[in-house]
């Protein structure tokens, strides 16, 4: 396992990727208009609007609903495999693994206090070559 990257949900994506853009001093990657991606030289920022909550399970996981807005991404080898593990450990599940509009397969579940935690594994050719 390895932390790759930290995901930050916003309601105005343009405006938070202009903000990283200048603040990490690169140029973020567009992969739809509600994700996009910085990618540093130790970690990527990943940001996705509001609307890509709606991919794992709902609108419901917001700030304003007791959610944090950002979400701690690892990169594993087997992300169907860790299910079954994270099954019997978190009581929410946010979403089952699923393949994302941006190539990767992707568990959505929260630690004991909340957190939002992603285990992804790359399946398109794209996300694969990303990670190598």
């Amino acid at each position: 396992m390895k932390l790759t990257s930290l995901r930050i949900i916003t309601k105005d994506i343009q405006q938070s990727v202009m903000f990283y853009e200048k603040a990490a001093g690169c140029t973020a990657q567009w992969y739809t208009e509600d994700f996009a991606e910085l990618n540093t030289h130790s970690i990527t920022i990943a940001i996705g609007s509001t609307r890509t909550m709606k991919m794992f399970g709902g609108e419901h996981l917001t700030a304003s609903k007791g959610f944090t807005n950002t979400i701690i991404e690892f990169l594993v080898d087997d992300v169907d495999g860790e299910y079954e593990n994270i099954k019997n450990l978190s009581h929410h599940i946010v979403q089952e693994p699923t393949t994302m509009p941006w190539g990767n397969r992707s568990l959505l579940f929260c630690d004991p206090d909340g957190n939002l935690i992603n285990f992804f594994t790359p399946v398109s050719s794209e996300a694969i070559q990303k990670f190598r």
